[in-house]
């Protein structure tokens, strides 16, 4: 009776476009009935408004309240209360995607075992899976690289391969692009976005704004063209293609107003790089950001998309840019033929998603001012994102961190190392390796690739360089990965490909590769160097993450910067000159090269960019339903309703998740040991990396006793559909500082009971096999970084009950409790230093169950030997739906519950 109540049996508003006529959620209507104007509500929660109002009306009524409406539309009022959204699409990379329907096919397997119908775990919205995080950089600098980088990948993926072509058969919702398609984000922009999309509920067909989610944390990318959508776990993932409801608290909005003009020379990088270190300082972690003012006017599409893009960096959950002109310009070059660009001019004109040039600015919880004509060239690192450097202070501040210790973000060097032979010359020449010389140079990463104003900039740079006799030293890797063969296209068709070409940075393939750690080998005499006299090399990206032992494992010092950058620093070799006032190099004629001589003027970029415009590119890069592919198409794979797994493989495990029913929330815990200690920003590539695996690692130590050669490891990532290598990469980072053993990095901890030092997976499996709980200790920014299941599946593998912190990022919060572990935080101001805490105590924690579901105060007692502290804690579990998670063990095991229980099938007639 409540689901009748609640349906609004009026016909819903429609929009008639051209011979066409769609029903709509009439949002000004909506806001009305609930007592606010629509122009007071930020355009984001809109679209949020616009889902919960359909889906009460027809798409999950009685799931969907008018409470639910109208606490959205009072999103301001109401925090503390989960939104229940059903996203009309999922996109996913082959990194997290495999897992996810790894998973799905072990959940079939499971259903069918108690006696369901497994054909019930299949998709209910579109899914699209972007085969791009795979791809290595085994070689580079040569015009064969591509070539020799695709055929080593399906050497390597070929049964991960085979997997994907079987689920792509098995799961008719699903959508596979091959690998050399290009970046996840960037096809996403350029292709798969719709913005509005037709949806049919019952007989009738609505037109609905896109909304996604997705298996990667920069999924708000999209969000540059208009497109609420943000990354999420692969555990969310599932659910929310199973046809649950993704719960989301009602999040703050905020406000940020761009204004000024660029000062020339100042590229879209410098300018996200500036918004990144500023929101991160205004701590906007999970709130959605929407930005407007004058200065986004003046903004391209790519250009909107590269500040989206680096949302997960400044810690929100989006970066959203209304729907205006540009954007409807931008869907007519990139879809052409696809009748898009009108239906979303129509749509959003006449749903209130359109903004305006100097229309009313919606209230928002706070508004922040960036003065874009402040902002100066820089680079971000050498270690976060958000450790912005303005250009001159690059070098000295490289300096200072040398003798630094480790705690306080430096390198711990006693002193600057001495030089040491490698490349092509001597001791003594420009090919050698000291503190501050680069060695990795890439230009990667869907941040920038996207954007055809710095590619353009990079590749006149590179014509200018050319022209004054410059080259890149040997002792460089250079690398040039596109986000998708449209850059390329223009690249080429502006002639400012060979100029690349020729300073080393030819197309390597279509990947993420470098910036998400698949930077592959450096010449082995730089590699020997840096191993033997320990020099602190540096790697120059284009990306928009540089977390320590992510880019190369011999690469300590990582900076973030614009194409055109990477070029001029690859140029000059080094991290330690100032590019601002020392030249770049000398010119053939010994006379110097400044980094102005060679710089782009606007005019330049101008002259070359009408070449990136033209629809015919992306006709040619996306026609039809995908592109075609030889070694795709060509790859044999099996067929069935259920995957035949294969007891031999090392790389697709039937996942352990569905084998048991877990144990019901404790109320109390005893005997809990901290299995490791942890300042701030632990990042989830420290919990669980995705690059190489080294040889002496647990999961290296494994692989080759089950006879693998090194040189056959592959990545973390590739390697994610075996849980073995999983739980053994769990808190592996080869530069993770756990604070139970201070003097070393890496991953090994203390197990208390023997006072022994061993390896966190040998630790944790000790007490596993003892019955002791665990629970990890950190400081704020829990969780930062990619949005990796598996940092919280790895850490349930490892049997961790709980993480006490300061402060959590919101994907990886929701990830642990999506996997039954108890996310608690200290009280404001309090943490486990100031409480003195060491990690050696043993722990009890008592009030979980009130904690979790009252959000009572929780007590921890730590004691050790005669010394007790005790103090509070509270349940970072946010709604009912987590609530609900956690008290039933995690939400894969709902997912077995659930499916189960569900009736058969209908078959047609």
């Amino acid at each position: 009776m409540a689901a009748a109540a609640d349906r609004d049996d009026a016909a819903p508003a429609l929009l008639r476009w051209g011979d066409d006529a769609v029903a709509i959620a009439d949002l000004a209507a909506t806001a009305a009935r609930h007592g606010r104007p629509l122009a007071e509500i930020p355009y984001a929660i809109r679209v949020l408004i616009e889902n919960l109002e359909r889906h009460r009306r027809a798409g999950h009524p009685g799931v969907v309240t008018g409470a639910d409406v109208a606490a959205a539309v009072a999103w301001d009022r109401h925090r503390d209360r989960g939104l229940p959204l059903h996203v009309e699409r999922v996109i996913l990379p082959d990194s997290s995607g495999l897992p996810v329907l790894l998973d799905l096919a072990a959940l079939r397997d499971a259903v069918a075992a108690r006696g369901g119908d497994p054909g019930r775990v299949e998709p209910v919205v579109p899914v699209d899976l972007v085969v791009d995080h795979s791809l290595q950089v085994d070689r580079a600098g040569a015009p064969d690289a591509m070539i020799a980088n695709m055929r080593r990948e399906y050497e390597r993926n070929g049964e991960r391969y085979r997997f994907l072509k079987w689920a792509s058969g098995a799961f008719t919702s699903l959508r596979v692009f091959p690998p050399g398609t290009g970046i996840i984000h960037q096809v996403n922009l350029e292709f798969v976005a719709e913005v509005v999309r037709r949806r049919r509920h019952g007989d009738t067909v609505w037109a609905v704004p896109d909304f996604v989610i997705g298996g990667d944390s920069h999924t708000p990318m999209v969000n540059g063209i208009g497109v609420l959508g943000w990354g999420v776990g692969g555990i969310d993932a599932e659910s929310a293609m199973l046809g649950a409801a993704y719960v989301l608290p009602c999040p703050e909005v905020v406000g940020v107003r761009l204004a000024g003009t660029r000062r020339p020379g100042v590229t879209t990088t410098d300018l996200a790089l500036a918004v990144t270190e500023r929101l991160r300082r205004e701590k906007v972690v999970a709130a959605i950001v929407e930005y407007g003012g004058e200065a986004v006017d003046a903004l391209t599409i790519p250009e909107r998309a590269t500040i989206a893009n680096m949302a997960p960096e400044y810690g929100a959950t989006a970066g959203y840019f209304p729907i205006d002109a540009r954007t409807i310009d931008y869907l007519a070059l990139t879809r052409p033929g696809r009748d898009l660009a009108g239906l979303v001019d129509a749509y959003a004109r006449r749903n209130g998603l359109f903004r305006e040039p100097g229309a009313a600015v919606p209230r928002y919880g706070r508004v922040i001012e960036i003065d874009i004509g402040a902002v100066g060239a820089a680079v971000a690192g050498p270690r976060r994102p958000q450790d912005r450097l303005e250009l001159p202070a690059v070098a000295g501040d490289f300096a200072r961190r040398l003798a630094t210790p480790l705690a306080e973000g430096g390198f711990a060097k006693a002193a600057t190392t001495a030089e040491t032979a490698a490349g092509t010359g001597g001791a003594g020449t420009d090919e050698t390796i000291t503190d501050g010389t680069v060695v990795l140079a890439a230009v990667t990463s869907c941040t920038n690739t996207s954007n055809p104003a710095v590619m353009l900039a990079a590749g006149l740079l590179a014509r200018k360089a050319r022209a004054r006799g410059l080259t890149v030293p040997a002792r460089v890797k250079t690398s040039l990965a596109p986000g998708s063969r449209v850059v390329t296209r223009y690249l080429e068709r502006a002639g400012l490909l060979p100029d690349l070409e020729a300073l080393g940075f030819h197309v390597i393939g279509y990947g993420c590769t470098t910036c998400g750690g698949k930077s592959g080998p450096l010449d082995p005499r730089v590699a020997a160097a840096i191993e033997r006299d320990g020099p602190v090399a540096v790697a120059v990206l284009s990306g928009n993450r540089n977390f320590e032992g992510r880019i190369h494992r011999l690469v300590r010092a990582n900076y973030i910067m614009s194409p055109p950058l990477v070029i001029a620093y690859a140029l000059a070799g080094r991290i330690d000159r100032d590019l601002s006032r020392e030249p770049i190099g000398q010119d053939a004629d010994g006379r110097p090269v400044m980094l102005a001589d060679i710089w782009p003027s606007a005019d330049e970029i101008a002259a070359v960019m009408p070449h990136a415009l033209d629809p015919d590119l992306f006709a040619a890069a996306y026609g039809g339903e995908r592109p075609a592919d030889p070694l795709w198409d060509d790859l044999a794979a099996p067929t069935g309703d259920r995957y035949g797994w294969d007891p031999a493989s090392t790389y697709l495990i039937r996942p352990p998740f569905f084998d048991e029913e877990p144990p019901p929330l404790a109320d109390r815990l005893d005997g809990v040991r901290v299995l490791g200690l942890f300042g701030d920003s632990l990042t989830t590539d420290h919990i669980s990396p995705g690059g190489e695996i080294p040889a002496d690692s647990p999961a290296g130590i494994y692989l080759r006793g089950q006879g693998i050669a090194p040189r056959d490891f592959n990545t973390y990532v590739a390697r994610r559909c075996n849980h073995h290598v999983m739980a053994r990469a769990t808190f592996a980072n080869l530069r993770i500082k756990n604070l139970l053993l201070p003097e070393r990095e890496g991953w090994f901890t203390r197990h208390h009971p023997t006072g022994e030092t061993v390896t966190f997976f040998e630790a944790a499996s000790r007490y596993l096999a003892a019955g002791t709980p665990t629970v990890v200790l950190a400081g704020r920014e829990y969780g930062t970084g990619s949005s990796r299941d598996w940092a919280a599946k790895g850490s349930a593998l490892l049997g961790l009950r709980a993480v006490i912190a300061e402060s959590y990022e919101r994907i990886h919060r929701a990830n642990l409790v999506g996997m039954g572990i108890v996310p608690l935080a200290f009280r404001d101001g309090e943490g486990w230093a100031t409480l003195g805490l060491t990690g050696r105590e043993t722990l009890t924690i008592d009030g979980l169950r009130a904690g979790v579901r009252t959000g009572a105060p929780v007590t921890v007692t730590a004691r050790d030997g005669d010394r007790t502290v005790t103090f509070t804690v509270t349940a970072q579990v946010l709604t009912e739906s987590e609530r609900r998670q956690i008290e039933g063990g995690g939400i894969l095991a709902m997912m077995v519950r659930d499916v189960s229980a569900a009736p058969p099938r209908a078959t047609s007639a």
